[in-house]
């Protein structure tokens, strides 16, 4: 499992003066200014970036990357998938996870059928959603979508042993 955490991506230029577009994956989207330091995936390493500021713009981000001046360093940046170390995040009540150590989690039933992994999770409004997938030990080729509400459907998570129990039937 991975130490890093993806939050954001750079994506192009805004105006002249060495501003990017940022685009959030937290929720809120201003929640990305909160983890700070950030890092910048570039060529497959992560390095310390220095961010002068992040600040709205209409529905989206932009941000100032200390050093980047003009439009044209901004093609360095673009692109760019913007992380934090789990680490960084704060600690959960027992029965909370973060979503990212969901992903990648053995979901089974409790007669022991396999589905599949959590390949991700959706946000519906009333419950968030795991979109299971199926795997070479899944008990058929079925993507499922779960509803992830704990202690209903969802009975254990396991994070130490990789594997996520749910009150689920196999023809569902």
């Amino acid at each position: 499992m991975s130490d890093w955490l993806v939050v954001g991506k750079f994506t192009s230029a805004y105006g002249i003066k060495g501003w990017v577009k940022l685009h959030s994956y937290t929720d809120p989207i201003g929640n990305i200014k909160d983890y700070q330091p950030l890092y910048l995936k570039k060529r497959g390493q992560w390095q310390e970036l220095d961010i002068e500021t992040i600040r709205n713009h209409a529905k989206s981000l932009v941000a100032k990357v200390k050093g980047c001046d003009d439009r044209d360093q901004v093609a360095f940046y673009s692109g760019c998938e913007l992380g934090m170390l789990k680490s960084q995040l704060p600690d959960l009540a027992d029965d909370d996870f973060y979503w990212s150590d969901l992903a990648g989690l053995t979901v089974k039933n409790q007669q022991d059928q396999v589905f599949g992994i959590v390949d991700h999770l959706v946000e519906t409004g009333s419950n968030d959603v795991l979109v299971v997938k199926a795997t070479d030990t899944s008990i058929d080729d079925l993507e499922r979508l779960i509803p992830y509400l704990f202690g209903d459907v969802v009975l254990s998570v396991d994070l130490e042993a990789g594997e996520m129990i749910v009150d689920w039937d196999a023809e569902f």
